[in-house]
């Protein structure tokens, strides 16, 4: 069980600010309205009893109710598909698996570029919307540690937005070196592990009606080059797109928390100077480019 309290997250965002502060980003009167405003919020009575329970799901639970409207409004997507489209563009088309293919969104790019394609996913309720967006792609029932696909049989594997979600990237790095034909490439993208640290974490409704989110784990930087590494894989390349800092003065801050299930990103609101400082300019999502020794 997760305990979300409005007032943690909004003073976690003041002290990230205060932090950037004392390395000399922020002057004098930055800090000072900082301290004002943190003793302001521990004084607001409507916030001391905001806190929610909140329950951790799997992905397969999880995604069963996610599944209806994952591909809703998703900002992400804008942000990874031009990278991973530079990728592959440079690529030539070839035998391709898009793992944890979720509702196909992957599967449907890469078979527009002229890749013969494979779906893999655990979650049978998002491998319904995808072989309804993408009929004639074969998508199977899987486990990203246990790919049902042979050895040597692909050219690329793509997973979008998914190792967040496993324990350990060892086990699956591995089963996607052993799909892969030698010299074959993997593209992987993520919420960054700064991101995660924020709590940008998948909410969703349980049928009852009660707070979740989805199992979500931080994997550093260099998790993701040390899983890479003992498998085989080298580095291609590495992106890490920024959150843009905000232009002109920040907006009066609101004193509303807004509905759960937009948490945290309405919390900004609470205090969005101190928001726009902690957020602006880092990075919001790693894609990562991989290959095969040949």
């Amino acid at each position: 069980m997760i305990y979300e309290h409005p007032l943690a997250y909004v003073l976690g965002l003041e002290g990230l600010a205060l932090l950037r502060s004392f390395t000399g980003e922020y002057d004098r009167k930055f800090v000072d309205a900082r301290l004002a405003e943190i003793r302001k919020l521990l004084d607001d009575e409507s916030l001391a009893d905001a806190g929610v329970e909140v329950a951790r799901v799997d992905t397969v639970d999880g995604y069963q109710m996610w599944s209806k409207t994952y591909d809703d409004g998703n900002s992400t997507f804008d942000i990874d598909e031009p990278i991973i489209g530079e990728i592959v563009g440079a690529l030539p088309a070839g035998d391709a698996l898009d793992a944890a293919c979720g509702t196909g969104r992957m599967a449907a790019f890469l078979t527009e570029r002229g890749h013969r394609v494979r779906g893999v996913d655990s979650s049978p309720d998002m491998l319904g919307r995808a072989r309804e967006r993408v009929p004639h792609v074969e998508f199977l029932h899987g486990d990203l540690c246990r790919l049902p696909v042979p050895d040597d049989s692909v050219d690329l594997v793509v997973c979008s937005l998914a190792l967040t979600h496993v324990p350990a990237l060892d086990p699956v790095l591995a089963e996607f070196a052993r799909v892969l034909r030698p010299g074959g490439h993997v593209i992987t993208s993520d919420i960054h592990p700064e991101g995660v640290a924020r709590g940008i974490v998948p909410p969703i409704r349980l049928h009852d009606g009660r707070p979740a989110r989805l199992a979500t784990h931080r994997h550093l930087i260099g998790d993701y080059v040390r899983a890479a590494l003992a498998a085989g894989l080298q580095v291609r390349r590495c992106e890490e797109p920024l959150i843009p800092p905000a232009d002109g003065p920040a907006p009066a801050a609101t004193d509303t928390l807004g509905p759960w299930d937009v948490w945290p990103w309405v919390l900004s609101d609470l205090a969005p100077e101190a928001a726009r400082a902690a957020i602006g300019g880092t990075p919001s999502l790693v894609v990562w480019h991989f290959q095969l020794a040949g």
